[in-house]
């Protein structure tokens, strides 16, 4: 006679009962004599318990393959097996999922719940592990208003009730250990939720690998494989980080950096031996790159993530990133990643209505979407959510040694009115349009951040003028270590594409950016986002012919990286790309064929080298100290010039920029030393692709004091050129 009631038997079969532990595998006897073990096999054709060699055929109670033997004489709990023949008069031998006590502690699950779970991935997602002397996958994932998840892959032909989990309690935690399942299993939840009879497949939210789009299933993955090679750089990391150090980004997106001949992507191990010695030829001293994380959209760059633990299957294993990461830091550069904890995409698989409930986003959608970009936003109020994402920026420090996370869109976490209309969005308890929420999770984030890893940097992309940005959070700021200057690239990029004629009448754009220059840690970016949409490639934004576009295009680098702030350009505008960025494309290299862009391309590789060797250029970026105005008043003739020092003050750069065609000799601009000025830099050199018009390698200063200055140099300024001079010591 069964043990167990008809319903029960038939919620097992139906895929809709709770607590499959409860029932399923060795249990006491209702009536108290002996154990009985129940398994579902919907597919068997004849089931038996083997007890070592000894086999005990289990009767079936329920057509669909629900099983049970009872072992009356038995007291104590016992190791067992489960033979299972098929339909085809095969048997083969199993461990029963059912057997294995939990793998996650109450301790686990307690952290989690608060919040402070911080390596919360070696907790959730997938895990080989050796269980009870049994190799398999331990699987967990946080689904609080399910009604069932289950395990469904393969292994089990998809089937939700084949594999459901175990409840933790009121952890809103669920976790399964399968025996047998190994590395490159592929997988998801099969979620049932309470509301409506809701079921969905889930990508696993912690998994550490992903298939390739447009396949969505999550693939069990063993991080702890991969032997790094980059002790050297990782003990010196805290000097090439410091903010009194060069720092010049080139950004990539890596599917478009270069392309194979036949279009396909260059992979992971092909990216580390070209792209890497070429951006460290070019003299760079950190890669950004936009967003690696699993992303099923192309066109979304990867600004709109699925898979927060998985770096994207594009360009192959998370180890052969480990890889790229591994050989940048070989050979002395930093890596920086673009995190997107702002939104999330509504992808089916993805984190959107993960249990039947909005649980990860908020369920209001005046605060809980995005209208402009069609995702969802975190809800940072929420302890799991919180965790959720603070641990995933420590796994990619921790797991993948990246040395810096560049935040995207915080302006639209900072603001609950972001991009809405009045009524469109719901004030904070004081009534105010500041996401206190999310405020305090960038707050935790830096905290957590610089605790763990204090040589690490983090970036802010804000745009508006919130106070504090990077300043420490026991000051009131948000913690971050340098700020995008947005107010400074557009003014600059305005200034340079009018028609120098006008520019006397724009001159306020060259000089506006001091007035607030250290009010934050600011780093002069010109990124993807510049040349794209139809704001066409840099070059493409210069006015003039095709050689005042190139003079221009010098000039605006060499003005960047003379000025306060550490420097960001995108791939492609160091050898002047004429097209606008395509992310379905590589980038023209075949233009460095033509004497301009290789000689663009020349330019930008010596004034990085320049800015790394010169500490006036570097060392104080974020105070006064480390600048002053020679004149900025020459607004006709669109000449500004001032003074870089480094520490020592006795180190110093004259910076002299003419942003018209026309050439200016018997310029005098005031010095700040007596002796001979070396000009160290000429953007209008012939090397460049100039017109070769300057000062002849240098010239003496004049004892007669002008603009301030203790001494004077009288120059020859080249048209749409800027040069820089530096003073030689004696001694």
């Amino acid at each position: 006679m069964p043990t167990l009631s008809p319903d029960i038997v038939a919620a097992i079969v139906g895929g809709y009962y709770s607590t499959p532990f409860d029932v399923l595998g060795l249990h006491p006897a209702p009536d108290g004599n002996g154990l009985v073990v129940r398994t579902f096999q919907p597919e068997a054709k004849a089931v038996a318990v083997r007890r070592g060699q000894a086999v005990y055929p289990m009767e079936r109670i329920h057509t669909e393959g629900f099983f049970e033997a009872v072992f009356p004489q038995d007291r104590e709990f016992f190791n067992y097996q489960l033979d299972i023949t098929g339909w085809d008069d095969v048997t083969m031998t199993f461990e029963d999922v059912y057997r294995f006590a939990p793998v996650l502690g109450e301790l686990d699950l307690y952290l989690y719940n608060e919040g402070n779970l911080l390596k919360a991935w070696e907790k959730l997602g997938a895990h080989p592990i050796v269980h009870q002397g049994v190799a398999g996958t331990v699987f967990a994932v946080w689904a609080p208003s399910a009604l069932r998840v289950s395990v469904v892959g393969n292994f089990n032909r998809w089937d939700g009730r084949r594999h459901p989990m175990r409840p933790r309690g009121a952890s809103g935690l669920w976790e399964l250990f399968i025996p047998g399942l190994g590395v490159g299993e592929i997988y998801k939840y099969e979620v049932k939720s309470r509301y409506r009879g809701y079921m969905v497949n889930k990508a696993d939210p912690f998994a550490f690998a992903g298939e390739l789009r447009p396949r969505t299933a999550s693939i069990v993955f063993d991080l702890n494989r991969y032997q790094w090679q980059d002790g050297e750089w990782m003990a010196q990391r805290r000097e090439h980080q410091k903010l009194d150090a060069p720092l010049s980004i080139y950004e990539v997106h890596l599917g478009s950096w270069k392309r194979k001949p036949n279009g396909d992507w260059l992979s992971y191990r092909e990216l580390a031996e070209e792209l890497i010695p070429y951006v460290k030829e070019m003299g760079y001293t950190h890669l950004e790159l936009m967003p690696v994380a699993e992303h099923p959209y192309d066109g979304s760059w990867g600004y709109q993530v699925t898979g927060y633990y998985a770096p994207t299957a594009r360009f192959g294993s998370p180890d052969d990133f480990r890889y790229f990461v591994d050989k940048a830091h070989q050979a002395g550069l930093g890596v920086i990643m673009d995190w997107v904890p702002a939104h999330f995409p509504k992808d089916e698989h993805g984190l959107g209505y993960f249990d039947g409930t909005h649980l990860y986003e908020h369920a209001d959608p005046r605060q809980g979407e995005h209208k402009d970009w069609g995702t969802f936003i975190f809800n940072f109020g929420r302890n799991e959510v919180r965790n959720f994402l603070l641990s995933n920026a420590l796994f990619w420090l921790e797991q993948y040694h990246i040395d810096g996370l560049r935040v995207d869109a915080v302006a639209s976490m900072l603001y609950l009115d972001y991009s809405r209309k009045p009524g469109e969005w719901v004030p904070n308890r004081f009534g105010g349009r500041e996401n206190l929420e999310a405020v305090d999770f960038i707050r935790r984030f830096n905290e957590l951040v610089h605790e763990h890893f204090p040589d690490v940097l983090t970036f802010a992309e804000e745009s508006t003028a919130w106070p504090m940005v990077s300043r420490p959070v026991f000051l009131g700021g948000l913690g971050f270590d340098l700020k995008w200057n947005m107010g400074w690239m557009h003014d600059m990029l305005e200034y340079f594409q009018k028609d120098p004629i006008y520019r006397r009448y724009h001159h306020n754009n060259l000089t506006f950016a001091m007035m607030y220059a250290y009010s934050e840690n600011f780093l002069l970016s010109i990124s993807h986002d510049e040349v794209v949409y139809g704001k066409r490639s840099l070059l493409n934004k210069m006015p003039g012919d095709r050689w005042q576009q190139f003079a221009n295009l010098r000039a605006f680098y060499a003005y960047m990286f003379a000025f306060p702030g550490k420097k960001l350009n995108f791939m492609g505008g160091e050898f002047a790309q004429w097209n606008e960025w395509n992310f379905q494309t590589g980038l023209d290299w075949h233009l460095l064929a033509q004497p301009l862009h290789a000689q663009m391309q020349r330019f930008v590789r010596d004034l990085n080298r320049l800015y790394a060797a010169e500490p006036s250029l570097y060392e104080v970026d974020f105070h006064w100290d480390g600048f002053q105005w020679v004149d900025f008043h020459d607004v006709d003739q669109s000449v500004v010039s001032f003074i870089r020092y480094a520490k020592d003050r006795r180190e110093c750069v004259l910076v002299v920029a003419n942003f018209t065609p026309v050439p200016r000799a018997g310029y005098r601009v005031g010095a700040p030393i007596s002796g001979f000025y070396r000009e160290i830099l000429n953007s209008d050199s012939a090397y460049y692709g100039g017109s070769d018009l300057g000062n002849a390698g240098g010239l003496p200063s004049e004892e007669l004091p002008w603009q301030g200055q203790p001494y004077s140099l009288l120059l020859t300024l080249p048209p749409l050129a800027v040069v820089y001079l530096k003073p030689e010591r004696s001694g």
